[in-house]
């Protein structure tokens, strides 16, 4: 089994993502500094204990994820206090000298690894454009061209992929056509999604406004889950990149009902 270095690692997750291009929630990139070499890498969506006890487990040097530990400032100066869970979490990197590496927005946009292309790809849809800030949704249909007869056919489709119910607001029985999609906690998109002409809507949260806006204006509602929709992204970067270096990956989802 091969081995790179850490800084090769991000200098190739930097190169693949750009995160410079975004306005983001937090930093992007190594948020904890493990060993120097690595060999074998986990990922998940979310650096929670979870993931960390099952990557020692996996004897891991590093770990990649869609949701760091780091959300409020881009260095380490504006964190909060590293107490209860914080500290946990980080006792368990440093003890066992994992990386963290961790991509947000970022990772949603990439066009052909990332949550919106790889959410997409699971439910047989392709984007032709994107909408809404930074462009960070996908606007498009079904990759044979054809249409669902109705919204809950689409639904059903999700429901049968994602392996979760899916909570859907809005017409259930008209033609759908044009499809956009964001992943997890997008609703707030949802009234772009509308100027952009489609007819319904894929994220994973749904909050109270959005269930007015879609029986207003007739476009459909579709919320499956925050974690069942950004299950896909995190893995086929690592993957992508691990196999530039030739180094192990492993993908360890940890189950989450939001």
């Amino acid at each position: 089994m091969n081995t790179t270095t850490r800084q090769e690692l991000l200098a190739a997750f930097d190169a693949l993502l750009q995160p410079g291009r975004f306005k983001d929630y937090g930093p992007n990139g190594l948020q904890v500094e493990g060993k120097p070499q690595v060999r074998r890498m986990v990922s998940g969506v979310t650096a929670s204990r979870a993931l960390i006890e099952a990557a020692i487990d996996a004897r891991a040097d590093a770990i990649f994820v869609h949701h760091g530990l780091f959300w409020r400032g881009q260095d380490g100066c504006n964190i909060g206090p590293v107490v209860g869970w914080m500290k946990q979490r980080l006792a368990l990197l440093l003890a066992h000298d994992i990386s963290l590496f961790a991509y947000h927005l970022p990772l949603d946009a990439h066009p052909e690894l990332g949550n919106n292309a790889q959410l997409g790809r699971q439910l047989g849809l392709t984007a032709s454009s994107c909408f809404g800030e930074q462009s960070l949704g996908f606007l498009g249909g079904r990759s044979d061209g054809g249409s669902f007869a109705t919204a809950s056919d689409l639904a059903r489709l999700i429901e049968n992929t994602l392996k979760r119910p899916v909570a859907q607001v809005g017409p259930a029985h008209s033609a759908i056509k044009k499809i956009a999609w964001c992943s997890g906690g997008a609703q707030g998109y949802f009234e772009s999604a509308i100027a952009a002409g489609a007819d319904a809507f894929i994220t994973g949260e749904i909050s109270e406004p959005q269930a007015h806006h879609a029986r207003e204006m007739g476009v459909a509602f579709m919320a499956c889950g925050h974690h069942a929709s950004e299950r896909y992204g995190a893995p086929a970067v690592a993957s992508h990149v691990a196999a530039q270096f030739g180094i192990h990956h492993q993908f360890i989802d940890i189950d989450n009902p939001a």
